[in-house]
């Protein structure tokens, strides 16, 4: 059976509590005892990391809960972005599909199920891009469908597969092409207005996201994410122990509470995305007047 299931990746670095909270909240899910786990382990950046580095890799040494555990542990620092995009390229060339966290989640304990559910459901549906597992808090009560499409993909939980990630272009070769076209910035946007804002910052090197290039491949493709009606994740690492998260914009904004309410995954998702709820969920990402003058007087884009 496990064959059939995706496998987990966990990327992870310098974090040891956050990961044994992680790996603690991944076991309690029905299906982990049948599920892969490959960890992905980065290599101290600095001196002063060498410790916890030492310790998270030896949490991963020591995992149980999982039909199988393979350990990667990187001899160079690579990194998040570079780490993520190669793993992920790694585990899906073998699998076909896979699901990704990272060593600062919390789940539903269906989590696993609703992530397989999702990706053999929808498999053949080539509009879909990925599924995500993780919800903002914007207002569903009246809402009646329990997944609904949206054009911008997640990244604290979520799962694609082998064809549609080897869509994507790391280097974003139209990039110029494309911040020109002010048309086809406002449609990226319909996922939030700070969309451009992070590519921009991603090709002049301010950032380094995976992400957002993640994200500008679901645009090219004219394709969605699968997001469920309530969150099956739960961010623990908004406490500036992230080495990409700023800690001066930690926010409780972004804080949910895991649901494990059951699930009907319809037949077929339409080609666009449910209007009230995109209109709410981009409203959540939307930037600031003052953000978008602060990026207006830096980068010349609004």
């Amino acid at each position: 059976m496990a064959e059939k299931l995706a496998p987990i990746i966990i990327f992870a670095y310098n974090r040891p509590w956050h990961l044994e909270q992680t790996l603690q909240s991944l076991q309690q899910n029905t299906l982990a005892k049948q599920s892969i786990l490959y960890c992905f382990s980065d290599a101290a950046k600095a001196e002063a990391d060498i410790e916890n580095v030492k310790k998270v890799r030896g949490i991963l040494k020591n995992t149980k809960g999982f039909q199988e555990l393979h350990i990667i542990e990187r001899e160079e620092n690579w990194g998040l972005a570079p780490s993520i995009i190669e793993g992920v390229s790694e585990v899906m060339k073998k699998h076909q599909k896979a699901i990704v966290i990272e060593d600062d989640l919390l789940f539903a304990s269906n989590f696993l199920d609703f992530m397989n559910d999702c990706l053999n459901k929808y498999q053949s549906q080539t509009h879909i891009f990925s599924i995500s597992a993780y919800l903002p808090p914007i207002q569903v009560a009246d809402l009646q469908e329990d997944v609904f499409l949206l054009p911008r993909c997640a990244s604290w939980g979520w799962a694609s597969w082998l064809d549609r990630w080897q869509k994507a272009d790391w280097q974003v070769k139209d990039f110029e092409d494309f911040i020109r076209n002010k048309e086809a910035r406002k449609t990226f946007e319909q996922g939030g207005n700070d969309m451009t804002a992070m590519l921009l910052k991603q090709q002049k090197g301010i950032i380094h996201s995976w992400a957002i290039r993640w994200a500008y491949a679901h645009f090219k493709n004219k394709a969605f994410a699968v997001y469920p009606k309530y969150t099956k994740t739960k961010n623990i690492g908004m406490d500036g122990s992230g080495t990409n998260f700023d800690a001066k914009n930690i926010t409780k904004k972004y804080e949910t509470q895991i649901e494990t309410y059951p699930y009907m995954l319809p037949e077929n998702l339409e080609w666009k995305p449910n209007s009230l709820f995109a209109k709410r969920f981009r409203k959540f990402y939307n930037l600031s007047y003052y953000r978008k003058l602060i990026n207006y007087l830096k980068f010349g884009i609004w």
